[in-house]
């Protein structure tokens, strides 16, 4: 079994490293091996730097690097980290420090048990520590994933999560139009339609950014994402 790590980059020169730190020290269940995907969305920071010479450090990692010549978004870098993946299982993890990679085994029980085609990790269930920062996210987040839940009748608590686990079969079987934020509820609106799909969602903890630490999501990704709820759940697109 292998588990394919798509990591979309853009300008964490500072941050790479150490996320690929604790992907190295994890180590998954059941004999399954990592696959790590990075891709490279136009940096203008030493990220290409940071990544080369982490490669060079860690022969042994099993490190694939991709990178856009014009910057085209999360979306755009997880469809290009998602073609070149060879994994049976996809997760999605941002280059940044919000999120585990200790919880990747919580994300491939459900799959590994045979229950469960796609899991979420979800922010707001569970007992995992969570770092308090901006209200209006969590109410932004709260809402976006309400309305995503109208449209494809599911009862997710974290729509706009950033662990995703997919049966690579599943994700790669997807035409995926949105270059940018709009990745999430357009995903989750098309797997909403797939016939007999299993569904799961695990609790996560989470590592918030300040916008000083690097956070990128601002408002206009708020817009962007009800439009995109809109787009492919009551028009089905």
């Amino acid at each position: 079994m292998l588990l394919s790590i798509v990591i979309p980059a853009y300008n964490e020169e500072k941050t790479i490293h150490l996320i690929l730190n604790k992907i190295k020290a994890v180590n998954l269940n059941e004999g399954v091996a990592k696959e790590i995907i990075i891709v490279n969305d136009c940096s203008k920071d030493e990220t290409e730097k940071a990544i080369l010479a982490y490669q060079l450090q860690h022969p042994g990692l099993n490190i694939q690097y991709r990178k856009h010549e014009i910057n085209k978004g999360k979306g755009a870098a997880l469809h290009t980290g998602i073609k070149e993946a060879t994994g049976n299982y996809i997760i999605i993890q941002d280059a940044d420090l919000e999120y585990d990679p200790e919880e990747y085994n919580m994300l491939l029980k459900p799959v590994l048990n045979g229950n469960a085609d796609v899991v979420y990790g979800s922010r707001f269930i569970g007992g995992k520590p969570h770092r308090i920062l901006f209200y209006w996210h969590s109410i932004g987040n709260k809402f976006l994933t309400s309305l995503s839940n109208m449209f494809s009748n599911l009862n997710l608590t974290d729509m706009e999560t950033c662990y995703k686990l997919f049966r690579a079969d599943i994700i790669k079987g997807i035409v995926l139009k949105e270059n940018r934020f709009g990745f999430e509820p357009e995903i989750t609106a098309k797997i909403s339609r797939i016939p007999k799909l299993r569904l799961y969602e695990v609790g996560i903890s989470y590592y918030g950014r300040t916008y000083e630490e690097g956070k990128k999501i601002g408002w206009k990704d708020g817009f962007r994402a009800l439009y995109c709820i809109l787009k492919y759940g009551l028009l089905k697109m």
